[in-house]
C-alpha cells in the first residue's frame, strides 16, 4: 500500500509587488526516512530528506535557501502539525587538556622559575654605583 502524503506547511513566493499563491509542502513517510517538498512545478525539485520529519524540515530549509531566490522574494516556510526544524549540533572546538592543581606545583618545583626582567639601569641609577668626583685630582698625588 502506498503511503499517504501529509500536509505540513507552506511557502509564499512574491511575484514583484504581489504575493503569489501559497505553495503547499507535503511529508511523505517511508519505512526508514521522511521526505518533505512541494508538489507544484517548478519548485518540486527541492526535497528535504531525513530520518524524522523535523530533520527533513531542516534539510528542506537548507536546500531551499540554496535554490537561488533572495530572502525578500519569499516568506516561510511556515510549518504546521508541530514540525520544528531540527538541525544537527555544530561541532565543538577542541578543548585544551585540563591541568590539575596537584600537577602544576610538582612541575614547577623542579623547573627554574623565571625572574622578572631587571629594571633599566639608565632610567633608575642605584646607590651601589660609584660617584665620580666633580673636582679634578691634585698634581701632588700624581707620581710622574
Amino acid at each position: 500500500m502506498a503511503n499517504l502524503m501529509e500536509y505540513v506547511g507552506c511557502l509564499h513566493i512574491f511575484l514583484g509587488p504581489y504575493r503569489g499563491n501559497p505553495i503547499a509542502l507535503y511529508l511523505n513517510r517511508g519505512e526508514s526516512s521522511c521526505q518533505i517538498g512541494p508538489k507544484a512545478y517548478p519548485w518540486n525539485d527541492v526535497v528535504g530528506k531525513g530520518e524524522t520529519p523535523n530533520k527533513a524540515a531542516a534539510d528542506f530549509e537548507d536546500k531551499w535557501k540554496t535554490k537561488g531566490l533572495a530572502t525578500d522574494m519569499y516568506s516561510g516556510p511556515s510549518w504546521e502539525g508541530g514540525i520544528k526544524p531540527e538541525r544537527p549540533a555544530p561541532p565543538k572546538p577542541a578543548a585544551p587538556p585540563p591541568k590539575s592543581a596537584a600537577a602544576a606545583p610538582a612541575a614547577g618545583a623542579g623547573a627554574p622559575v623565571a625572574s622578572p626582567a631587571p629594571p633599566n639601569p639608565v632610567a633608575a641609577p642605584t646607590a651601589a654605583q660609584p660617584t665620580v668626583p666633580s673636582e679634578p685630582t691634585s698634581p701632588a698625588s700624581d707620581p710622574s
